[in-house]
């Protein structure tokens, strides 16, 4: 429908002229009609005074039509009067709905602006897009819990963010062989939760960049794979649970994907009582999280102590177990867990808390630090 302009839309008082014309009166006939007063009837007339529903009942009564006629005339005559053709509301109505534009200027992802040009400029610089109707060029694998299907708004700029950070980080050439060799040696730091803040190092050693952002609002995202270029492999966590199998699990999951050089793909509920069955999830997902679970327990090795336990899963059972097969004790707690055979109410002690140890030696975005690229 095309939008009329205040030229094309004519005041009630257009109309009544017609009226009177065509029936050979003038306004002070009208006037007597009406019982108003001449001035009146004028200013109704000449647009300088409205229309109300008590006149619109008695034009109604003396031109033979009906109220609601004479209302609507005067409401398209008095929004034509503030019609405007600019479209900075729509425009940013539109950006709001592909972006958490808010967040966004509160975390200083973008600069704020009561421009809705100068907003787009700054949506089509974060996103990398010539088009705000673009999707930005992420091949990604990530970890988050709603559906495969879509990504949310959230999701998207929280990965661009993650995607524009690793840009300023240095890392060695990556190499597909010497990774698999360095993801051996990895194993050797899931032991003791101090080693959490040697990571970003050791991978920025392996040519992978870790780049840790804060979660945004409404959005479950829990770490995403990315590539900056077939040579440059990312990886981002958000921290959304801030415990040591957690941040264990989700970060060699990622390290999956980077070893199989996977594509864009969603992983739903990953920690705690929301967590998805492996089962559920597509083919990469279900081999990233298989890969990554025997990657930190051999099932073997977990099966066998389930076994010789269950269900009393004391305290230093798990310890002594954990020291014999050189992990960290709430990596066999968050395991044991997610099999179902330990409650998420039981052995939390174990669960201790690693992001402050990890984002000082990290690229961080969140928990007060903001990075200015």
């Amino acid at each position: 429908m095309e939008k009329k302009t205040q030229r094309e839309v004519f005041s009630p008082g257009e109309f009544i002229r017609e009226e009177l014309e065509a029936r050979g009166w003038t306004q002070k006939d009208l006037a007597a009609i009406m019982g108003r007063p001449l001035p009146t009837i004028n200013e109704i007339i000449t647009a300088k005074k409205a229309v109300t529903p008590e006149t619109a009942i008695d034009l109604s009564k003396a031109f033979g039509t009906s109220a609601e006629l004479w209302m609507n005339l005067e409401s398209a005559y008095r929004l034509s009067l503030v019609a405007s053709d600019d479209d900075d509301i729509a425009r940013r109505a539109a950006m709001f709905k592909i972006a958490p534009v808010n967040e966004m200027v509160k975390r200083n992802w973008i600069s704020g602006t009561d421009s809705a040009g100068a907003l787009e400029k700054e949506l089509l610089r974060f996103f990398d897009t010539a088009s705000l109707s673009d999707k930005p060029t992420l091949t990604l694998a990530a970890r988050k819990s709603t559906t495969y299907d879509a990504a949310t708004p959230e999701q998207i700029a929280w990965a661009c963010r993650v995607r524009n950070l690793a840009k300023a980080v240095s890392a060695a050439p990556f190499n597909p062989r010497s990774f698999e060799k360095g993801l051996d040696a990895l194993r050797a730091y899931v032991g003791h939760e101090a080693n959490v803040r040697k990571i970003p190092a050791f991978l920025a050693s392996l040519g992978v960049r870790l780049v840790v952002v804060e979660y945004l609002p409404r959005m479950k995202m829990d770490g995403v794979t990315l590539w900056l270029n077939d040579k440059a492999p990312v990886v981002g966590l958000s921290m959304r649970f801030d415990r040591i199998d957690y941040f264990w699990f989700t970060l060699v999951h990622e390290l999956i994907h980077v070893k199989y050089h996977d594509g864009f793909s969603f992983d739903e509920r990953l920690a705690g009582e929301e967590s998805l069955a492996t089962s559920e999830k597509p083919e990469a997902e279900q081999r990233a999280d298989t890969e990554a679970t025997q990657f930190l327990v051999p099932r073997s090795e977990m099966d066998s102590f389930v076994a010789r336990v269950a269900p009393l899963f004391y305290r230093p059972k798990i310890n002594q177990f954990a020291n014999r097969i050189k992990v960290h004790p709430g990596i066999i707690v968050g395991q044991l867990q997610r099999r179902g055979v330990l409650h998420y109410s039981q052995q939390r002690e174990s669960l201790v808390k690693v992001r402050d140890m990890l984002i000082p030696n990290a690229m961080v975005d969140g928990w007060g630090f903001s990075p200015k690229l």
